[in-house]
């Protein structure tokens, strides 16, 4: 059934479309982190203005890499030590949609180990749009059943895993820069 459904949101994802899918959190709304169209459509499902960037998932180091040039050595040693999902804002992203990165040039990132995401993440060879699905401003949905209709129906795809989990909550946002600043934003 995972694989199945694997299959299918990498078909929709690389055809430029959005998808609605649980996270090692929440569930999210993602897409091609490397698509601007795409990463538009989400902006505008979620009545979210671009200047409120979103974040970006990734299933490993070569990844991280790939989007950032230099990542400080705290940054492994947080992802490394972390009891929970924790997003981490770095300087400078490369190879995104430049309507993914922040108006200082940041760009959140976690790395996940949850099955679906990790398996998805492999087969698209590219970071995943993750943003919380709601309308910009309403609760996070701890469940699938309080995600709202007009979200489900403005997505090209519903991932059917996971339904029945409910009480998720939001990763820790830790941001860091390259000058070994560090501040939480969110516990």
């Amino acid at each position: 059934m995972i694989n199945e459904e694997i299959h299918k949101a990498f078909e929709i994802i690389q055809k430029g479309g959005i998808i609605l899918y649980p996270t090692d959190t929440v569930w999210g709304i993602g897409c091609d982190a490397t698509n601007p169209e795409a990463v538009a459509k989400i902006y505008k499902l979620k009545q979210r203005t671009e200047t409120q960037s979103m974040i970006v998932l990734m299933n490993g180091e070569k990844m991280m890499y790939n989007v950032f040039k230099d990542i400080p050595e705290v940054a492994w040693q947080i992802m490394d030590l972390s009891e929970k999902p924790t997003t981490l804002i770095l300087d400078k992203p490369r190879n995104v949609a430049p309507n993914l990165i922040a108006t200082d040039n940041t760009l959140g990132v976690r790395i996940v180990k949850e099955a679906f995401c990790f398996k998805l993440l492999e087969k698209m060879q590219k970071p995943l749009v993750s943003t919380s699905a709601n309308i910009s401003g309403q609760p996070t949905p701890i469940a699938f059943k309080d995600i709202s209709p007009e979200i489900i129906k403005g997505v090209d795809y519903v991932v059917n895993l996971h339904r029945e989990k409910i009480g998720l909550k939001p990763s820790t946002i830790i941001k860091l820069t390259n000058d070994s600043q560090v501040k939480v934003i969110r516990k």
